[in-house]
């Protein structure tokens, strides 16, 4: 038992928080309020084999279907029950429970869900950045001696803004790329629209609408592809409320529909805390009315900014989407190697430093038609950076390990390096995108994610099966035709070269001739 726990009690590892720094106390908690937590539970069922199952060629790789999940490896029902019980006893109601999530969803007053989890409610607090006011909470999380182990993640409690959109906008340029030229320039395979594929989109805020799709894809000369809007934790399809946000949302569905136009598109809306993303990325992995394939996310922040709790859920989740063949693509960050962070250090973004995400960098791209000019690390000051770096809080994942990444640039010590892979992203070369109404030129590693997620949807046409956890098949096709090795550029603290780069990733795709390699099995160990 921790020291700072009551008797009968443990800490709940890697619950701590802490007032963000330069957010300012404005007033206290209405205690009365209700309000729901999602209460995670223990997977009943080990993961350990699937890294080394990716490496495996398509008709050796063990996937497991959403319909086997719940029995081998989501919640045990003992477990879901031991959590429904103690809410009963503390005076919380269940309002939702899901076995293949490991999730219990629990309501009450702020007072009586601060209580049972031992939580230290500070005030409500503004954020500077975005005026949002929130409860924030500060210290760890506790459970009853009988739940620890079982219980691995509580969040609701402390609603503060977790994430960002790596989006940027500029005024309409009709010179921009429309994101068809951008996977002709990146050679999609021929003939592939990611017809029977579903790609999901994560989103924490803004919305579409139908009649934008409608004039865009038209304009195109594309049909609208089918998009449901999926509510996550109340989270709405909510246009016109927030223009930026509305960008993001626009920009995800556009580029995914255009480079993948067969495609049915799930958008997956949640609150902007660490409790909706996660929810939402975890009703993402596991929905078995739309079943994606694909997952984007566009949406991220400093690694450092997050609890160790919710990194650990996060990073699970994914590892269940590599279980089950769905690949999850992940903007890098559009700030530098600092991540916007201004403590002086070096940062990578999170959940793209996840070791089961694909994270994507970005580039400037000069093209024509299928020929590249030339492409280079993306780095503007007055227009963004690349996110890209060595991460403090993940181990160097396996299939890393020969490929050269450095040791973190401030601590000395090696960590997942971010990014994997690469895609245009300067808003200066960027994507022509319509948001309410009007076009706009868009850019961002928030457009890299979903180009790589349409071209993960076609590979999956193409090749029949899943491509599912992506790098150990990628990894081992550096320096081959499937990718534009980016040589020239930096993001702050660390620069391309030849090879993998902490900027760049494995680079640009060549999306032919990385469909062949994967069909010939030459991405497998």
């Amino acid at each position: 038992m921790s020291p700072g726990a009551p008797t009968g009690r443990v800490e709940l590892p890697g619950s701590g928080r802490v007032p963000d720094p330069g957010h300012t106390r404005v007033g206290d908690i209405d205690l009365q309020a209700e309000i729901e937590v999602s209460v995670y539970v223990r997977p009943r069922g080990s993961l350990a084999w699937v890294d080394a199952a990716a490496a495996l060629p398509p008709g050796e790789r063990r996937l497991v279907s959403r319909g086997e999940w719940a029995q081998e490896f989501g919640a045990h029902p003992a477990d879901i029950h031991a959590v429904e019980s103690f809410a009963a006893q503390s005076g919380l109601s269940v309002t939702g429970r899901d076995g293949p999530r490991r999730v219990v969803v629990v309501r009450g007053t702020v007072q009586a869900v601060a209580q049972a989890f031992g939580a230290d409610m500070i005030g409500m607090y503004r954020d500077p950045g975005t005026g949002a006011t929130y409860r924030g909470r500060s210290g760890p999380l506790t459970v009853p001696d009988a739940l620890a182990g079982v219980v691995v993640g509580v969040f609701g409690l402390d609603n503060r803004p977790q994430a960002r959109a790596n989006v940027r906008r500029r005024a309409f340029d009709p010179s921009s790329y429309t994101p068809v030229g951008v996977a002709q320039a990146y050679a999609f395979p021929a003939g592939f629209t990611g017809a029977g594929e579903t790609v999901g989109i994560v989103e924490l805020a803004g919305g579409f609408q139908a009649s934008d799709l409608t004039t865009y894809f038209g304009e195109l000369g594309l049909a609208s592809p089918a998009v449901t809007a999926v509510s996550v934790d109340g989270g709405e399809n909510q246009p016109g409320e927030d223009t930026d946000s509305d960008a993001e949302v626009m920009l995800d569905i556009e580029v995914v529909g255009a480079v993948a136009n067969g495609v049915s598109i799930a958008v997956y809306f949640a609150p902007n805390t660490d409790q909706g993303f996660i929810d939402a990325v975890s009703t993402a992995v596991h929905d078995t009315t739309r079943k994606p394939s694909v997952v984007s996310i566009s949406w991220g922040r400093s690694e450092d900014s997050w609890t160790a709790q919710a990194r650990t859920q996060m990073e699970q989740i994914m590892t269940e989407g590599a279980a089950l063949g769905v690949t999850v693509t992940v903007a890098a960050g559009d700030n530098g190697s600092t991540d916007g962070v201004t403590d002086g250090q070096q940062h990578v973004d999170f959940p793209a430093s996840a070791p089961h995400a694909l994270a994507c960098g970005g580039t400037t791209l000069d093209a024509s038609g299928t020929t590249i000019s030339s492409e280079v690390v993306w780095n503007d000051p007055g227009d963004g950076v690349t996110g890209g770096g060595v991460s403090r809080q993940f181990a160097l994942p396996s299939y890393q390990s020969n490929v050269g990444v450095p040791d973190n640039a401030d601590t000395g010590a090696p960590g997942r390096g971010v990014p994997d892979v690469a895609g245009d992203a300067d808003p200066n070369t960027g994507y022509a995108i319509r948001v309410d109404g009007t076009d706009e030129t868009i850019g961002g590693t928030s457009a890299v994610a979903p180009l790589w997620a349409g071209l993960i949807a076609c590979l999956n046409q193409r090749l029949g099966s899943p491509v599912g956890f992506a790098q150990p098949r990628l990894y081992p096709l550096l320096g081959t035709d499937a990718f534009h090795d980016i040589t020239s550029g930096n993001n702050g603290a660390y620069s391309a070269g030849p090879g993998w780069d902490a900027c760049t990733g494995l680079g640009s795709p060549d999306g032919a001739a990385l469909a062949g390699e994967l069909a010939d099995g030459s991405g497998t160990g």
